[in-house]
């Protein structure tokens, strides 16, 4: 289950939907993985990472350099 206290966290479980809401910015580091962040934006980061055969740590590490460029996290 995830953490509550810290709703902007990323985790795997993170939605694909949550981290666009939170850091639109995201969406470029979607579409250069090739993940679907529209029909799929329901998925957590581990289930899109699997479905669309992505290496689950580089979305990370991605999605947390973006989130680094912007001074907040995920």
């Amino acid at each position: 289950m995830r953490d509550q206290t810290n709703a902007t966290a990323i985790d795997t479980e993170t939605t694909v939907n949550e981290v666009i809401r939170t850091h639109p910015e995201s969406v470029a580091v979607f579409n250069q993985l090739g993940i679907d962040a529209c029909c799929g934006g329901d998925a957590s980061l581990a289930e899109a990472a699997q479905r669309d055969g992505v290496e689950l740590r580089l979305l990370l590490a991605r999605l947390d350099a973006v989130a680094g460029a912007r001074g907040g996290a995920l």
